[in-house]
This record gives structure tokens, sequence and C-alpha cells, in this order.
């Protein structure tokens, strides 16, 4: 049995399994190794998206910076093999400064950007990431920073854009209807969660707060929208609103649609909210899509 050298890393490894390298035979450089991917020929059928999913990078949402996680991809011709996956990321780190910048126009720059580098006619992106804002309490006016969750989809085919969506998932408060209506006092309250995804039109001009055209529609219609610091008169004042006024998810959703069915640079929306029930082991949720006409 072959003693080695513990005193050492090589001989700590050695001595655990690990083996010198093997002489191989297959070329070592580059310009020498084969390029399946670029391999053509007909291979049946062209691919309408293929690339990568779960890359995390620092983007910019507004003023906060914070973390995107991308799913990107490609076309892909009939008489190619594959896409070079090392490529999107080169693109990305072509449009990387101190981070990316998360709206639409970057995003566009970047898939322009990453269709041409790919040699591809079509290129699609959907990034998420937590979008960070300054919220003043209702009544103390204490600043503090709110979160939501935003999620950018995109897609360019040749010069144009496609697919132009923004999803927005938010928690509120929501007060029972039933309870306060049966109740001598009181009513059961519970957080619910909003799930907004906007098709934008895009031959629009967005506005430059169309994300906060929509996280009001979804906050204001609640019982209540929340706070990241709450003293006692804004807790009072929180507590007596939501009271004053009620939601199922049906209203909620309902009410959220009459806010959003009047805004021109959408085409349609999908509206989901889900109650985290307080005296129920379930959850209670409701669904409505839209659809211009």
């Amino acid at each position: 049995m072959t003693e080695f050298d513990l005193s050492t890393r090589e001989g700590r490894w050695k001595h655990f399994g690990s083996v010198d390298p093997i002489q191989g035979t297959k070329p070592t450089t580059k310009a020498e190794m084969t390029d399946l991917q670029s391999t053509h020929k007909n291979f049946l059928f062209e691919i309408e998206q293929v690339g990568i999913k779960n890359l995390v990078y620092p983007v910019w949402i507004d003023q906060f910076q914070t973390a995107g996680n991308f799913s990107f991809s490609t076309s892909l011709n009939q008489d190619e093999k594959g896409i070079n996956m090392s490529r999107i990321l080169e693109a990305v780190e072509a449009e990387y400064d101190n981070g990316i910048q998360l709206d639409f126009d970057a995003l566009t720059q970047l898939l322009n950007h990453l269709k041409e580098r790919m040699h591809q006619h079509s290129a699609a992106v959907d990034v998420h990431g937590k979008w960070f804002f300054n919220r003043l309490s209702p009544i103390t006016k204490i600043k503090a920073v709110g979160h939501a969750d935003v999620t950018f989809g995109l897609a360019v085919h040749h010069d144009h854009v496609t697919h132009k969506t923004l999803t927005l998932e938010a928690a509120v408060t929501t007060l029972c209807p039933c309870s306060k209506e049966i109740s001598e006092y009181s009513a059961h309250n519970q957080r619910g969660i909003i799930t907004v995804k906007a098709y934008i039109d895009p031959s629009r001009t967005l506005p430059v707060d169309f994300k906060d055209i929509l996280l009001d529609a979804m906050e204001a219609n609640a019982s209540s929208m929340l706070y990241p610091i709450l003293k006692r008169p804004d807790e009072k004042s929180v507590t007596e609103r939501a009271y004053e006024n009620p939601r199922f998810v049906e209203d909620l959703i309902r009410l959220i649609a009459a806010d959003l069915v009047n805004l021109s640079w959408l085409t349609g929306f999908d509206i989901e909210c889900r109650n985290e029930e307080s005296i129920h082991q379930h959850d209670a949720f409701a669904k409505l899509k839209y659809r211009q006409p």
C-alpha cells in the first residue's frame, strides 16, 4: 500500500483517493476543439426557444440595486444543431455596468445584442426581482423601504417587440365582509397575495410611473395596504380603514380589473388574489382574465 505525505495537500488528496491526470489525446486549445453546436445540416425542425434559466445577476430597479433571476432564450434555425450558451453570458456582460437596468428599453437593447451575437431572428427574456420603494406610514409619515415582486417579460423578433408583460405580486390586508356582517363586534382579516400580469401594447409609450400605477390598483382596492413601519396612530388608521373596506377575494379582483381596464397601454391582464385565511386551514382564491376586444 502506497504511503503518502499527509503533511501536504497533494498527499492528503491522494490518501483520500485522488489520482494524477491522464495523458489525453484530444485537443486542449479552443481553435482545435470540435464545435458541435455550430454543426450545419438538416436537423428536422426549427426551435422557437432554447437558452438558460436561473441566471442570477445584479440589477437596478429604479434607485435600488437588487438581484434579478433571468431566463434567456433565442430561436434556433433548422440547419443548426445547437446554440453556444456561453454567448448568452457574454451578451449580458456586455450590457453590465455595476448592474443591469431593469426596464423595457434596457432589456430590448440586451435582447437585440443577444440575437445578433447568436445569429438568430428571435430572442426572449423573463427576469424576476424584488422591487424596492420608499413608503410613508399613513399618519406619522415615517419613511421606510417597502417591496413587491416584479417580473419583466419581453420578446423580440427581427426588429420588432412581439411580447411585453409586467407581472407584479404584492401582499395586502383583506377583511372578511361575511365576518363583519354576522359578528356583534370585530371581523377576521388575513393577508391577501395579489398577482397581476399586465399585457402591454408594444406600440404604446408607457408612462414613467407604470409600475406605480399597477401597484396602486392592487393595493388601493384592498381593505388596506401593508406598511414597513407603523406607530400606534398608524396602526389605528390601518385597522379602521380595513374595517371600513371589507373585501372578498372576488370583490378585490373585480375592483382591480375596473381600474386596469381603462389603461390604454394594456391589451389585457390576468389577476389572482389568494387569501391566507386566518380562521381556516385552507386558502381562498379568485382569478380573472381580460383581453381587449
